[in-house]
């Protein structure tokens, strides 16, 4: 069943219903454009596709037509699931049939490479996300007595299930945010006052910008954070102001969740020493860092290619595209991306699959991708533009919606810049440093606002101690 889901409570009614009667699932990106969601349909073949009703365009009804797929709708709030006219059974001719082993499918961070579509297997999430990711909750026999938790992470992606989940299986009331708000997560610490939260990293600037007063968040021990790079001056500024500490995880899609964390109890333990650490492995993980030339570990401390071996994975070794550093003491800090990728708010964005679509605009012969930092976010794409000679020269609106109508609105560029050549090597490679250049106005403080893309951030994180 290809499911394309809100968090809303009908969706993650379907979700837990789709288990328990083992079907697999594949996840299909809700926070893109009709004509993105239905390229994915066309592309994944799929028997069937449960959508909520706003999400049925012209664009995904026809994809689904022409495959012969069965197209359910949620309507609304309601628990109520209705076949569209027309669309009332599945029927196609080389359709996917299900796997072996029930899954679902999603598609990964880039952890371990370009992003592709990953199966998790019911068994895999059982001791993942919900065997060892609940043991905190199991501690609550009467789950009425419990206040909610908050799920602020979209069910599209790992972050929200590894949230969710182990709530489901604890009894314990959600409250759901279609994405990330600070004006809502500023209420529901108001309303039930928890003791630990978590922020998205480009969520933490964005509480600091809102002037939240520092007794407002009294009630908390904690914040947690993970996925993308937090700038520490940020991490140290929230901790000043608030006195509570954001500690902060590692992990991806690829390993089921997380497999490195700073929990409370080391917090306590070593204070903040070890506060811009991603912690300790997690749930019998194993961590090294190697030598990106020979594959030998670094000494402690030293920089590297982060390796990985999780049960969650089988008995190999995974090489990731990270870099890292182990200390003496086994805590793990998170140095960056060794392959090139802009990080955006915990979503890796490859620039050259940017530049592959934004180049089928008629207009364009060339394109380079590049990221310039931002204190919200980490990075933001921008683009250098090449025009065809005799083409007609477009406007940064109709790039930005040519972008829009290829790619996830995190992967959209910031801004795009025209320009009569692309800076070159004297090898003809576009020059990359060059090409930042001619953004220098805009990463100096000119450049217009850009609202922060946090929808859906892959955060991965515990929501406990």
């Amino acid at each position: 069943m290809g499911v394309i889901p809100r968090n809303r409570p009908a969706f993650a009614a379907a979700l837990l219903s789709l288990i328990a009667s083992r079907r697999s699932i594949v996840m299909i990106y809700a926070f893109q454009s009709p004509e993105a969601m239905a390229d994915d349909i066309r592309k994944l073949r799929l028997p069937a596709v449960l959508a909520e009703a706003q999400d049925w365009s012209d664009a995904t009804i026809a994809a689904t037509r022409e495959l012969g797929c069965l197209g359910l709708s949620i309507l609304g709030t309601s628990d109520t699931v209705t076949p569209l006219p027309g669309l009332e059974r599945s029927c196609g001719e080389r359709l996917r049939t299900s796997a072996t082993e029930p899954a679902i499918e999603m598609l990964t961070s880039g952890t371990t490479g370009a992003p592709k579509r990953l199966a998790l297997t019911f068994a895999m999430i059982a001791r993942a996300m919900v065997g060892e990711s609940s043991e905190g909750a199991k501690q609550f026999a009467d789950a009425t007595q419990l206040a909610p938790a908050l799920l602020m992470f979209p069910f599209g992606n790992i972050s929200g299930l590894y949230s969710y989940f182990p709530m489901a299986a604890s009894g314990r009331p959600v409250v759901m945010l279609e994405k990330f708000n600070v004006t809502q997560w500023w209420d529901f610490v108001k309303r039930f006052r928890p003791k630990q939260m978590n922020l998205p990293p480009a969520g933490v600037r964005m509480v600091l910008d809102a002037g939240i007063p520092k007794e407002e968040l009294a009630c908390l021990e904690y914040v947690g954070s993970g996925a993308a790079w937090l700038d520490p001056n940020v991490q140290e500024e929230f901790q000043r102001r608030y006195g509570v500490p954001i500690l902060l995880s590692y992990g991806a899609t690829e390993f089921g969740g997380v497999v490195s964390i700073m929990t409370f109890e080391l917090y306590k333990q070593f204070g903040p020493a070890k506060l811009h650490s991603v912690g300790r492995p997690w749930a019998n993980t194993q961590l090294r860092v190697v030598d990106v030339a020979t594959g030998r570990p670094v000494p402690p401390g030293e920089t590297g290619i982060l390796e990985i071996l999780t049960p969650h994975c089988g008995p190999e070794w995974v090489r990731t595209t990270d870099l890292a550093s182990i200390d003496e003491d086994g805590f793990m800090y998170h140095r960056g991306r060794a392959d090139g990728a802009i990080m955006r708010g915990g979503y890796k964005i490859l620039p050259e699959a940017v530049a592959e679509k934004i180049a089928l605009h008629p207009s364009v012969a060339a394109v380079a991708i590049v990221g310039l930092p931002d204190e919200r976010l980490g990075e933001i794409p921008v683009a250098a533009v090449e025009l065809r000679p005799g083409h007609e020269r477009p406007t940064q609106s109709e790039l930005e919606q040519h972008a829009r109508r290829h790619l996830y609105s995190t992967h959209v560029p910031a801004a795009f810049r025209i320009v009569e050549s692309l800076p070159r090597t004297p090898s003809m490679k576009i020059s990359l440093p060059a090409v930042k250049q001619l953004f220098k106005d805009f990463e100096a403080g000119t450049k217009p606002s850009v609202e922060a893309e946090v929808a859906a951030q892959p955060i991965k994180h515990r929501d406990r101690t």
